[in-house]
């Protein structure tokens, strides 16, 4: 196979973005419907919708989801006759989370029933920043990426991170943070998020490092009493986490009766763009993290597109 004529398909969109960063962006012939960076893809065919009304609140949709998953159905519709007349040589897809994108075995299904056996599937399931950089390698090498270019491109990746790490690991005064993935019902989040907060010079409260996100009640928040609270839900950006927040704090004040809420450190991230995507943006995202945990070192002007402060 040339790589003229490589033809691949993404279906979640830190594959699409992995894929890009690869320089094979050229070679993506179909994308999920959530995938929209690099910006210029509008042109790609979509492959996927969503069963449920992505535009509710976090409490409506998690209620969608629930009702989707008892019945053991796919959280995602997919346009199998698109996808057999693109013919793909290779799926990138993942097998983390089936909220996330479609499900791992339902890919396989279609595969098997619908494509010929050429068609390889690469699959995505980190856990940790090390996986991440194992991911981007290995769909590397499964797409006989130049070593040479993906081994530099994988380095510059961890020297960035590496110039985080080297200001934060000595730091006397490291406030404690907790990450929010999702505010209704409350799920903090985890696998690589609690790494990126200790590279960033904070300790995570609750999340452990490769652990999977899990659900926490506010009575557990208020004991703790974090320094730092961030909200970056998956799927929401900036402008509908604030709007859900600014609800939520109307509703109910006692989150007003927390440290971070008196000091003014509750704070909005784009859950969509960055933290939630296992690809070469996670960099971008522990910048962001650095910027809001330790503004006397960081300012890599990710703030307003990438973060706020909320209160």
């Amino acid at each position: 196979m040339s790589v003229s004529s490589k033809k691949i398909v993404t279906l979640i969109p830190s594959a699409t973005e992995i894929v890009a960063f690869l320089g094979e962006k050229k070679s993506i012939i179909g994308r999920s419907h959530e995938c929209d960076y690099p910006r210029d893809l509008n042109n790609i065919a979509k492959l996927t919708s969503p069963k449920i009304n992505v535009e509710g609140t976090s409490g409506e949709i998690d209620k969608q989801i629930n009702t989707i998953l008892e019945n053991s159905l796919s959280v995602y519709k997919v346009d199998v006759e698109k996808l057999k007349n693109l013919d793909p040589d290779f799926i990138v897809t993942q097998a983390h989370c089936e909220v996330c994108a479609v499900s791992f075995s339902e890919v396989e299904d279609i595969v098997c029933k619908h494509l010929n056996q050429k068609t390889k599937i690469i699959s995505l399931q980190p856990n940790t920043l090390a996986e991440v950089f194992d991911d981007i390698r290995r769909v590397a090498d499964d797409l006989k990426v130049d070593n040479v270019m993906s081994n530099k491109l994988i380095k510059n990746l961890k020297t960035r991170l590496e110039n985080i790490k080297n200001k934060t690991l000595n730091l006397k005064k490291k406030p404690t943070v907790a990450c929010i993935e999702w505010i209704d019902p409350l799920m903090i989040a985890g696998n690589w998020i609690p790494e990126m907060v200790t590279i960033s010079g904070g300790i995570d409260t609750f999340g452990k490092p490769g652990n999977n996100s899990h659900w926490v009640k506010f009575n557990e928040i208020r004991n703790h009493d974090p320094d730092i609270i961030i909200f970056l839900p998956c799927g929401f950006d900036i402008k509908k986490t604030k709007k859900e927040l600014d609800n939520l704090l109307k509703k109910d004040s006692i989150w007003s009766t927390l440290k971070a809420f008196k000091n003014k450190k509750l704070f909005v991230a784009d859950g969509n763009q960055f933290f939630n995507r296992p690809g070469p943006r996670l960099i971008e995202s522990i910048e962001i993290f650095a910027e809001i945990i330790h503004p006397e070192l960081f300012n890599f002007k990710h703030e307003k597109t990438g973060w706020i402060n909320f209160k």
